[in-house]
C-alpha cells in the first residue's frame, strides 16, 4: 500500500492534473493514497480574503472572483463546458460565500481555517473528477472525518488513537476497491468545525494515513529532484541527497526546511516507514529516500534560510538578573500564543528570542509580554542555520551583512543577519 502526496505546483494547472493521474497511472495494480494540497498559490490567495474579510475591505468579493475564476479555468481546460464537478465545485466555494456576506464575529484563527481549507476541498475534487474520466477508479473522501484533531485552530493537535480507529475502520476496504483521493492540510473538530495543521501541513497528513495503515511507503511529489542541501531559489551550487536518515530529516525541519512539513517524520519514523521525495516532472528518477539506517559523509553544508524575522530582547522592568521565574513565565507567554521560537540566548539581564513574523500572533505576543517586560525588538531580519558547518560556510554567507546574534554547536551554527 503506497501513499502519494502532491502538492500545490503539481496541480497549478490542467497539465499538471493530467500529470499527477499518469503518474498514479504507472503504478497501476498497487493500492494507493492520494493526498492533494490546494492548487498552485490558492493556499496564498485564500490567506489574502481572509484578511480581507476579516478587515472589512472593499476588494474581498474581488479576490474571492479571482480564485473562482482560476479554478474553473483549470475545469474548462479538463472538462470542456459540462461536467458534474462543475456543481461541486460551486457548492464547495458556497461555504465561504455564506461566511462573507456576514459581518466576522469569531476568533481570526477560527476564521482562517474555514476559509483556507476550501482550497484543498476543491483540489481534491478536480483531481477525483480527473481520474475517473481518465478511467482511473477513484473514490473522493472528506479527511475531516478521519483525522481528528482539538480545538487548536491553525495547528491542531491530532487525537492519534480516533484518528487510527476511523482511518482503519474505512479506508483499508476503500482501497481494494479504488485509489482513494484526500486532502491534505485538514483535520476536524468533535463539533465538526474545520481544523488545519499549519502551513504545508498535506506531507503531515500523508504521514498520518501511512503509519495509520502500515503503509510500504510515502512518496512526495516536488518540482525539486529530491532533498537538496539548500533552496535552489536562493543558491545555485545545490546537491541533491540520494538517502538521509530520520534524524537528519527531523533535524532540517526543526530548522525550517520547507521541502518537508516539520511534523512528518515522527510518524514515519515510528512505523519505519521510508519517505521517499521525487520530481513530479521527472517521476522516474530517483529522487531521495528518508529512511532509519544511513552513512553519508557531508561535503557540504544544509543551509536553511528563513526570512521575515523578528528578533526579540525581553528584560525586567527594574533591571534584576533574568531568572528561571521570569523563564518560565515568557515560555508560557510563547506558547499561549502559539508563537515557535526559532533561535534564542539568555544573558543576565535579558532573554532573546528570533521568531516568525505571523500576523496577529506577533502583536498579541507583545502584548502580553510587555504586561510584564520590557520589549524591544528588530523585524525584517533573516535566519541563516547551517548544518555540518565550516568556520569559512558561515563566513561566506554572512559577508556584507550585519549580523545581530550567532550560536553554534558541533553540528550546527544559526546567524540572524540583517
Amino acid at each position: 500500500m503506497l501513499v502519494f502526496k502532491f502538492g500545490g505546483a503539481s496541480v497549478k494547472n490542467a497539465q499538471g492534473v493530467i500529470n499527477l493521474g499518469e503518474i498514479v497511472s504507472s503504478y497501476a495494480g498497487n493500492q494507493i493514497l492520494v493526498v492533494v494540497s490546494a492548487m498552485g498559490k490558492t493556499t496564498n490567495a485564500l490567506e489574502k480574503l481572509t484578511n480581507a474579510y476579516v478587515n472589512g475591505t472593499e476588494d474581498v468579493h474581488e479576490v474571492f472572483e479571482e480564485i473562482k475564476d482560476y479554478h474553473y479555468q483549470i475545469l474548462h481546460e479538463l472538462f470542456g463546458e459540462t461536467h458534474p464537478v462543475f456543481d461541486e465545485i460551486a457548492n464547495t466555494f458556497v461555504e465561504i460565500d455564506w461566511m462573507i456576506e456576514d459581518e466576522p464575529h469569531d476568533d481570526y484563527d477560527f476564521i482562517y481555517d474555514q476559509i483556507v481549507s476550501v482550497g484543498e476541498l476543491v483540489s481534491t475534487r478536480i483531481v477525483n473528477a480527473w481520474f475517473n474520466h481518465a478511467g482511473i477508479t477513484s473514490k473522493w473522501i472528506d479527511v475531516r472525518g478521519y483525522i481528528h484533531t482539538d480545538n487548536t485552530y491553525r495547528e491542531g493537535v491530532v487525537d492519534w488513537d480516533k484518528t487510527k480507529a476511523s482511518i482503519e475502520k474505512d479506508i483499508p476496504l476503500l482501497l481494494n476497491n479504488s485509489v482513494v483521493v484526500t486532502q491534505g492540510f485538514l483535520g476536524g473538530t468533535s463539533e465538526n468545525f474545520t481544523t488545519t495543521l499549519g502551513r504545508e501541513g498535506s506531507d503531515y497528513t500523508a504521514s498520518i494515513f501511512a503509519a495509520c495503515l502500515d503503509a510500504e511507503s510515502v512518496t512526495t511529489w516536488k518540482d525539486v529532484p529530491g532533498i537538496l542541501n539548500a533552496d535552489p531559489k536562493f543558491f545555485e551550487d545545490t546537491i541533491k541527497f540520494d538517502e538521509l536518515s530520520y534524524q537528519e530529516a527531523i533535524e532540517m525541519t526543526y530548522y525550517g526546511a520547507t521541502v518537508i512539513h516539520p511534523k512528518t517524520i515522527k510518524p514515519l519514523q515510528n512505523a519505519k516507514i521510508p519517505l521517499l521525495v521525487k520530481s513530479f516532472a521527472h517521476p522516474d528518477a530517483p529522487g531521495t529516500v528518508v529512511k532509519e539506517t544511513v552513512t553519508y559523509k557531508f561535503e557540504k553544508p544544509i543551509i536553511i534560510v528563513k526570512q521575515n524575522q523578528v528578533l526579540l530582547s525581553i528584560s525586567t522592568v527594574d533591571y534584576s538578573f533574568i531568572t528561571e521565574t521570569h523563564l518560565s513565565e515568557i515560555f508560557g507567554l510563547f506558547a499561549d500564543g502559539q508563537v515557535k521560537i526559532n533561535m534564542m540566548q539568555t544573558s543576565a539581564l535579558s532573554f532573546t528570542a528570533c521568531i516568525d513574523l505571523s500576523s496577529g500572533r506577533f502583536e498579541k505576543l507583545l502584548r502580553s509580554l510587555k504586561e510584564a517586560f520590557k520589549v524591544r525588538y528588530n523585524d525584517n531580519l533573516t535566519l541563516i542555520t547551517l548544518r555540518h558547518y565550516t568556520d569559512a560556510s558561515v563566513v561566506e554567507l554572512t559577508a556584507g551583512k550585519t549580523v545581530l546574534l550567532t550560536q553554534s554547536n558541533r553540528n550546527t551554527a544559526q546567524v540572524v543577519v540583517k
